[in-house]
């Protein structure tokens, strides 16, 4: 199976329908996946959410029929599924930076065009994986809402500015693991508007129950530090790893690129609606220098 092919297909059907009300799930259906797994499929591959591409490319074609004088406001908003005249100028202007009645003020309207996949061949590219059933993992950790995609350049930067904004939170919880070897990171509640990116350690049940006991700690601002438990259920994975090295991060980067682009275009297994984790094993018991990797773990289950 090809991925690529398939989401190409999808976004051609999309193209031809695009004044039309689509039905996502049986668009999936007739690729023979769920409606989650074609979402996040989309979304990993072009970079955008589904439904974020069907409204830009709505708005934008709206843009071209006002400015050409094939439509009136009021007809765009029908043409192209408002319920309003007032909610398509709403959503008009934020896409375009103005409203649709000035158009013809000489404003200048962005342009979003309908995506081609691209299928590059450069000769056999390997990567590594392995299935396996991880048990279920608790943790504790705190999150950021992260805009856009999980994969591509936003997340990584969001990823950097993350990391580096919240040291003491860090520290904290790294101090109370009791897995003092390996960090966490928790991609979950993914959709339209962007997804929520965690941060996140291991501690045995009695640091859980204990770390907000004044009595114990001897502070009292714990619990002010949105700290949530996590409980990422036990399931199958698709696991990939880096090499080991002092600073695997660009490889890691390299390695979600090649996820998308490699093995999910011909996997034979499909995505879950279930949390993506990353294991950072940043403090191994080796020499540090030679021995770090981190370490890719997809929910997926047999198509």
């Amino acid at each position: 199976m090809n991925r690529m092919s398939d989401i190409q297909r999808a976004i051609n059907h999309i193209e031809a329908h695009l004044t039309e009300k689509i039905d996502y799930e049986e668009l999936a259906k007739s690729l023979y996946c769920s409606y989650y797994h074609f979402q996040r499929v989309f979304s990993m591959l072009c970079g955008i959410t589904l439904a974020e591409y069907v409204r830009r490319r709505r708005l934008s074609l709206a843009g071209l029929d006002i400015a050409a004088g094939k439509l009136t406001v009021t007809d765009a908003a029908l043409k192209y599924g408002y319920d309003t005249p007032e909610s398509f100028s709403r959503a008009f202007r934020r896409f375009h930076g103005i409203l649709p009645s000035r158009i013809r003020d000489g404003k200048a309207l962005k342009i979003f065009s309908e995506i081609k996949l691209c299928e590059v061949k450069k000769g056999g590219n390997d990567i590594n994986y392995t299935i396996e059933e991880k048990p279920e993992l608790t943790l504790v950790g705190f999150k950021r809402r992260f805009r856009g995609v999980p994969y591509g350049e936003e997340r990584t930067k969001q990823e950097e500015t993350f990391y580096t904004a919240t040291r003491a939170k860090q520290w904290l919880l790294i101090g109370a693991s009791c897995d003092y070897t390996t960090d966490y990171m928790i991609v979950t509640n993914v959709d339209d508007d962007g997804y929520d990116f965690y941060i996140a350690y291991e501690l045995d049940e009695w640091t859980r129950n204990a770390m907000y006991d004044k009595k114990i700690t001897g502070v009292d601002f714990i619990d002010k530090l949105g700290f949530e438990t996590l409980v990422i259920p036990k399931r199958t994975y698709a696991v990939f790893k880096t090499a080991k090295s002092k600073r695997p991060i660009s490889e890691y980067i390299d390695l979600r690129r090649k996820i998308v682009c490699d093995w999910l275009n011909m996997s034979p297994y499909v995505l879950v609606p279930a949390p993506e984790v990353v294991a950072m094993h940043w403090r191994p018991k080796g020499e540090w220098a030679k021995e770090r990797y981190i370490e890719i773990r997809i929910p997926i289950e047999k198509e």
